[in-house]
C-alpha cells in the first residue's frame, strides 16, 4: 500500500489533539495562543521534512529522478552519460580573387543570424575555395538541409566576395534531453550488456550525438554481418547523412567484437502520402489530424528488414485521425491498405491531401 504524505491541516490536528491529550485541561486550538503556535511551527517544520523525503524518493529510479541525480545515475550505469550538443558540421564555396587566403576561424552570417567560422586557412585558386566550416553555437538550430544557402562575411575580407554558398551542414544535436537520458538508463537496467548482442549494437547507437533510435539486423548481408539503421527524429530530416552515418561506424567499430562485420546505414524514407476529408473542416482540425499521424509514424515507423517488420496498418492510422482533437467525422481515402516496404524502407510523413 502507498505512503500517502498528511496534508499541513492534518498535521496541525494531529499536533494539537496530541498536546491537549498530553496537557488534560489544555486547549491549543485556542487562535494565537502558545500552544495553538508551538502545535502549527511543529507541523509545518514536520511537514516539509515529508516534503523532503517524497522528493528524495523520487530521485532513487530514473523515470522519476531530475536532472542531477539523473545525471549521477548515467555516470554509474552508462559508458556514455548524457550526450553534450554537437555543432553542425560542412563546407562553404567562398568566391574571390586567385591567390588568397581565408584566415581560420573567418566568421560566417546565416540570414537568421546564426554563425559559423572557417576550421583552417584556405587559399582561393581558379577564383573560388571549398573551406570547412562549422556552427558557434552547438545544437541542432546550425544544421542546414538543403545545400545552396548563402552565408555572408560577419568581417570583409580583402579580395573575397562577402556572400558565399554553403552546402549541407549535418551533425549539429541539442544536448540529450532528460527523457532520453531516461530511457537510455532504464534500457541499460533491463538489458546488461552481452558483449555483442544485439541489443548492444542499439545501445551503442543511442550513446552518438543526435541519434534517437536505432534497429539492429543481425546476418543481413551473410554469416557474421551485422546491418544497423538509425534515425535523428530531432533534426529537420530524420534521415542521417553519409557523414551521421560514418560518425556512427566510426564510434561502433571501436567497441563491436572484432570478428563481426558491421555495416551502418540510413534507412530510405518512404513518404506516405494521405487522401482526407475532415468534419468539422477548420485549420485547427487539420493540424490536430496531421500531429497525430506525424505522432504516429513517429512512434511505430521501422526500417523493413529480416527482423523488423516495417508494415504500416491502416487501423493504426485510422485510429490517430479518429483520436484527433476536435474531430467529428472524416473520411480517409488514401491509403486503402495496409502499407508496405522493401529492405531498409522507412514510412515518413508526407502529403495530406484535403478532400
Amino acid at each position: 500500500m502507498p505512503f500517502n504524505r498528511p496534508a499541513l491541516t492534518e498535521l496541525i490536528d494531529r499536533a494539537e489533539s496530541t498536546i491537549e491529550a498530553s496537557l488534560p485541561g489544555t486547549n491549543a486550538r485556542l487562535r494565537r495562543s502558545n500552544l495553538n503556535v508551538l502545535a502549527r511551527v511543529h507541523s509545518g517544520a514536520v511537514h516539509g521534512l515529508y516534503g523532503y523525503q517524497e522528493f528524495i524518493s523520487r530521485q532513487f529510479l530514473p523515470d522519476s529522478a531530475e536532472a542531477e541525480y539523473l545525471d549521477r545515475m548515467a555516470s554509474l550505469w552508462l559508458d556514455q552519460p548524457r550526450k553534450a550538443a554537437a555543432h553542425a558540421i560542412g563546407s562553404a564555396t567562398m568566391t574571390g580573387t586567385s591567390g588568397v587566403t581565408i584566415p581560420a576561424y573567418t566568421v560566417l552570417s546565416r540570414a537568421d543570424g546564426a554563425e559559423y567560422t572557417t576550421d583552417a586557412d584556405a587559399t582561393i585558386v581558379s577564383g573560388t575555395a571549398t573551406v570547412a566550416i562549422t556552427a558557434v553555437v552547438a545544437g541542432a538550430v546550425g544544421n542546414i538541409d538543403t545545400g545552396g544557402s548563402a552565408l555572408t562575411l560577419v568581417t570583409p575580407v580583402l579580395g573575397v566576395l562577402s556572400t558565399s554558398t554553403v552546402g549541407i551542414l549535418s551533425a549539429g544535436s541539442d544536448t540529450e534531453s532528460d527523457d532520453s537520458l531516461r530511457a537510455r538508463i532504464s534500457a541499460r537496467m533491463k538489458e546488461p550488456p552481452h558483449g555483442g548482442s544485439s541489443g548492444d549494437y542499439t545501445t551503442w547507437a543511442l550513446e552518438v550525438a543526435g541519434v534517437t533510435r536505432a534497429w539492429v539486423y543481425p546476418q543481413e548481408l551473410g554469416a557474421g554481418t551485422v546491418t544497423l539503421r538509425f534515425v535523428r527524429d530531432n533534426d529537420i530530416s530524420l534521415i542521417p547523412d553519409s557523414s551521421e552515418v560514418a560518425a556512427v561506424q566510426t564510434y561502433i567499430d571501436a567497441l563491436r567484437p572484432v570478428t563481426a562485420q558491421l555495416t551502418v546505414a540510413a534507412p530510405v524514407s518512404t513518404p506516405l502520402a494521405f487522401t482526407i476529408s475532415v468534419t468539422p473542416n477548420t485549420a485547427a482540425v487539420k493540424a490536430a489530424v496531421t500531429a497525430e499521424l506525424t505522432d504516429l509514424l513517429r512512434r511505430i515507423s521501422v526500417p523493413q528488414g529480416a527482423s523488423t517488420d516495417g508494415t504500416i496498418y491502416l487501423d493504426d492510422l485510422r485510429e490517430a485521425v479518429k483520436i484527433s482533437n476536435g474531430l467529428s467525422h472524416y473520411t480517409m481515402t488514401a491509403p486503402a491498405a495496409d502499407v508496405t516496404h522493401t529492405t531498409g524502407q522507412i514510412a515518413t510523413m508526407g502529403t495530406i491531401t484535403w478532400a
